[in-house]
């Protein structure tokens, strides 16, 4: 299984062509970093991940209408924040009743259907995108339906320990990030997705896929369990090289094999 922290990505941040995507430096040395000022809502992040916590302030009633500034969400195609107008939260429900809107370029997204679009192609008719054929394969309505009904299942065919094991190792590993944001890129269906959201071990989790397929079977798995829809859980659809979230606002990556299926890995790691 690959996992990905910031940590691992950090190294590839300095020759990256978009500075405002570069990854910080701050899970390698325990308290090498500035931590944020604790901010009610979540647990602190541990000493060795504190300066990256992006937490979600209370839903009151003459906020639902504001307009702010996202502090994770950004621009796919310039990198500048997105400006929120609805609910605050890192929810489906929230984020569903949101609108956003990059504050240089004027690009509008919204939540389509279950999903957030924060791709290039977003809100466009005309244009389609198309990725190598590793990629497409997931976008297929039957590969996605499949895929954790005994396609996922059989990897252990191939060497992989099986899901528990293999979130059990995420878990271990991501102990130092407890309390912050995780972000599960190539989520799939929602396999590892839900397990993070259920462990109740972060503030939020975001799920992210390229495929809009995948995106629907991981919210007909997650309405089938009511925590979920009440938990800090959110999806996001976006590319893995133009990855739509501001510097400093994700604590750790998991990708669950996936790697072999980005059109490019240098591109999203840098």
């Amino acid at each position: 299984m690959e996992l990905l922290v910031r940590a691992a990505a950090a190294a590839a941040a300095s020759s990256s062509p978009h500075p405002s995507l570069q990854l910080p430096r701050r899970a390698c040395v325990a308290g090498s970093c500035r931590p944020r000022p604790r901010r009610p809502g979540f647990p602190s992040l541990r000493a060795a991940a504190a300066a990256a916590a992006t937490v979600v302030e209370p839903e009151t009633k003459e906020q639902q209408n504001n307009t702010s500034e996202t502090e994770v969400f950004a621009c796919p195609v310039c990198y500048e924040p997105l400006i929120r107008k609805g609910p605050p939260g890192i929810n489906l429900s929230a984020i569903y009743r949101s609108g956003f809107k990059c504050s240089k370029c004027n690009k509008s997204f919204t939540s389509k259907n279950i999903f957030l679009d924060l791709t290039v192609t977003s809100g466009t008719k005309e244009y389609t995108e198309q990725k190598p054929a590793r990629t497409e394969l997931f976008r297929s309505p039957l590969v996605s339906f499949l895929y954790e009904r005994g396609w996922r299942q059989n990897f252990n065919q191939s060497g992989f320990p099986g899901l528990d094991e293999e979130f059990q190792m995420a878990q271990d590993y991501f102990q130092p990030v407890a309390g912050g944001i995780l972000l599960d890129v190539s989520c799939g269906s929602g396999l590892f997705t839900r397990k993070f959201a259920n462990s109740g071990t972060y503030s939020a989790v975001i799920a992210l896929d390229f495929s809009e397929n995948m995106l629907r079977q991981c919210y007909e798995f997650i309405k089938q369990d009511d925590t979920l829809l009440n938990v800090n859980l959110a999806l996001v659809r976006a590319d893995i090289s133009r990855l739509p979230f501001a510097s400093c606002s994700v604590d750790a990556i998991h990708a669950g094999a996936a790697i072999h299926c980005w059109p490019s890995p240098s591109n999203a790691l840098k």
